[in-house]
């Protein structure tokens, strides 16, 4: 294990300097509970020097020409594989995340970064005929798109980089400046993740970091900010929504990630994925496996194979190579998960393992024969934790998912054709992934939900749509 050297502070970037404010708190490591550095909030008086200096640095990317936004994009990818190991043990120490999966994710932003730039150099119109009318005959009309200007990124922090990346890349290549508000919870690494951009060669003026809660609540109400891409809880979600007036929002929120076993289904095959997809990164992912339904007939064996996959994984210290589930973030966060179980087990529930913890780091747990209606089931538990429940028809498991207020992504697993058609066609649902679990995603491809999992959708040629608005102009003869 390696000992990785932090930042001291969460500073805030503004106009181009490193500057810090008359008001900090204290960051702490999950796993051991111990100080890791000050997180410093942005004032309102610096939130207004930040978007002051976010209009002006809009102004220079949308004059930018895209081939050479796109070449910074890339440069600064280069960098940040470059720095992928000190970036993914700040980020094991600050969030808990076990340094092999916070590789992964950091090169992921890379990944997203460069994407970003391909997609900045295809933005394109269209045009609209205009001879199908007799008010337009004989006029040009086409429609272009370009920049909205300003936007706030407000990311979370249990993937802070590569969920980052989905918002920088983006709105550079789009050609729009960004006003980033990180979670105070993975403030740190997202200091380092923004100084490793910088390096790279992103403009400065490109980029705000501030930090805070009220800083957060004052970007959303702010008429300098044209659109808010925000990643977090349903809750804070709605609140961004109405408080936002009449800007535009992309909100990718929570989910209680359903993943269907059909009666053809290979438990060789999903047994071992909903156990890796429940509880890496210790289940705080929108789209972790959460309730799993199985086909009463391959229930007993789903449950002895889930059973093993879980039981066979390592948990411990995130700075340790071979830990595969290290602590959710906070001891408060852990406390809640464990109410949910104990209150789901006084339900009727039956723990197969799990069920307990220490401090931050909650054990993998799995429950069999959860009553349909336990919180465990309809509420967001973001932690290891898996459900598992029988059924016997499954047009029944449809109904009961579409009648819960989440629509992120499900999986079903089946041999049929004709079955997996059927679930594309009948979960509403942002994004339906067959012969897999609901805890997949491609950087490249649109992610979102809808009902209380959100609106919009990211995957940099989804989000550039999102962060540029429509022109329409009409040519007279």
């Amino acid at each position: 294990m390696l000992n990785p050297t932090l930042p001291q502070v969460a500073s805030l970037f503004i106009d181009n300097q490193w500057i810090s404010s008359d008001v900090s708190k204290p960051a702490f490591n999950p796993f051991n509970g111990e100080s890791i550095g000050r997180v410093f909030e942005c004032s309102p008086e610096l939130l207004d020097l930040a978007l002051a200096a976010a209009r002006r640095g809009a102004e220079l990317a949308a004059a930018m020409p895209a081939r050479e936004r796109a070449g910074k994009l890339h440069r600064a990818a280069d960098n940040v594989r470059a720095h992928a190991q000190e970036l993914a043990l700040v980020m094991a120490v600050e969030t808990g995340k076990p340094v092999r999966d916070g590789r992964t994710e950091v090169l992921r932003s890379a990944d997203t970064l460069d994407l970003a730039a391909q997609e900045g150099l295809r933005i394109e119109g269209r045009h609209i005929p205009m001879d199908s009318s007799a008010i337009g005959a004989g006029k040009l009309g086409v429609s272009l798109r370009f920049p909205v200007g300003v936007v706030a990124a407000i990311t979370p922090f249990n993937a802070p980089v590569n969920l980052t990346a989905h918002k920088l890349g983006p709105a550079w290549a789009a050609g729009n400046s960004v006003i980033l508000k990180p979670s105070a919870q993975a403030a740190l690494t997202l200091q380092k993740y923004v100084e490793i951009l910088l390096e790279g060669g992103i403009p400065p003026e490109w980029l705000q970091l501030v930090q805070g809660d009220q800083a957060a609540a004052a970007l959303v109400r702010a008429p300098q900010v044209d659109f808010i891409s925000f990643t977090g809880s349903s809750g804070v979600g709605e609140l961004i929504k109405a408080g936002s007036g009449l800007k535009r929002v992309a909100l990718e929120l929570g989910g209680v990630g359903h993943t269907i076993v059909a009666q053809d289904a290979v438990l060789e095959d999903c047994a071992p994925v909903c156990a890796i997809n429940g509880m890496r990164l210790a289940g705080q992912s929108c789209i972790s496996v959460q309730n799993v339904c199985v086909h009463r007939s391959l229930y007993d064996g789903f449950l002895e194979r889930i059973a093993a996959s879980v039981g066979a994984l390592k948990t411990g210290n995130p700075l340790d190579e071979a830990t595969d589930v290290g602590p959710v973030i906070s001891e408060h966060s852990a406390a809640r998960i464990l109410t949910l179980v104990d209150e789901a087990r006084r339900d009727g529930a039956q723990r197969v393992c799990g069920g307990a913890r220490a401090g931050a780091l909650v054990q993998p747990t799995l429950l069999a024969g959860v009553p349909a209606d336990a919180r465990v089931v309809r509420q967001e538990v973001f932690g290891p934790v898996v459900n598992v429940m029988p059924y016997d028809d499954i047009e029944a498991v449809f109904r009961q998912i579409n009648a819960g207020p989440f629509g992120l992504q499900a999986g079903i697993f089946t041999q049929s054709i004709g079955l997996a058609m059927t679930a594309m066609r009948r979960l509403r649902m942002g994004g339906v992934i067959v012969n897999g679990s609901s805890t997949w995603r491609s950087d490249q491809a649109p992610y979102g939900g809808v009902k209380d999992s959100g609106m919009g959708r990211e995957g940099p040629k989804f989000a550039i749509r999102e962060m540029t608005e429509e022109r329409f102009v009409v040519f007279n003869a």
